[in-house]
């Protein structure tokens, strides 16, 4: 069963398998590292046998707990290391339908990918290519002429229209 990417929300994705009874270790991008267990069943972004990506494949969740702060997971039909290693590096991903909403100004992250970022200058950053966690505040990271590292805080980011595919920022053209 294969499910369209815009109904689902990345999640985290396979790290390293763990162990060799088909445990993998998860990167997770929730707030919390066991958040993830909360959805039963996970989608995971694997090729198709075309090698065509965007194909999701429906898994459940056998089991899942923290280890040292990490993630660990067995899912269904994942019984060795062999078959959890080809998972590595796979997104995770639930359908959106199964997430609360978000509050006001809180945003998924993978609803800011791909938005056009442009200063109060009106100068165009380019888009949204990935979002990362430091330990004060998410970081954006802005692919155009060259790669931008901006803050995703509210001293910085004045606006975001996610419908009109925007965001305004605060920040010089030179940083």
């Amino acid at each position: 069963m294969n499910k369209a990417a815009d109904e689902l929300v990345v999640m985290g994705r396979v790290a390293i398998p763990y162990g060799v009874h088909g445990w993998v270790k998860i990167q997770t991008f929730t707030e919390a590292v066991d958040s993830l267990l909360d959805y039963p069943v996970w989608w995971i972004d694997v090729p198709d046998k075309s090698g065509t990506p965007d194909h999701w494949r429906e898994c459940k969740v056998e089991e899942g707990k923290v280890h040292t702060n990490t993630l660990v997971a067995r899912l269904e039909g994942i019984t060795d290391r062999d078959l959890a290693l080809a998972l590595k590096g796979k997104q995770i991903a639930v359908p959106r339908s199964a997430l609360p909403e978000p509050e006001a100004d809180e945003y998924y992250w993978s609803d800011l990918i791909g938005l056009e970022v442009q200063n109060l200058q009106q100068v165009n950053f380019g888009r949204i290519d990935d979002v990362f966690a430091t330990g004060s505040n998410d970081v954006l990271v802005v692919q155009g002429e060259r790669q931008r590292l901006i803050p995703f805080t509210a001293q910085v980011v004045r606006e975001v229209d996610t419908a009109a595919g925007k965001m305004l920022v605060d920040w010089d053209a030179d940083f």
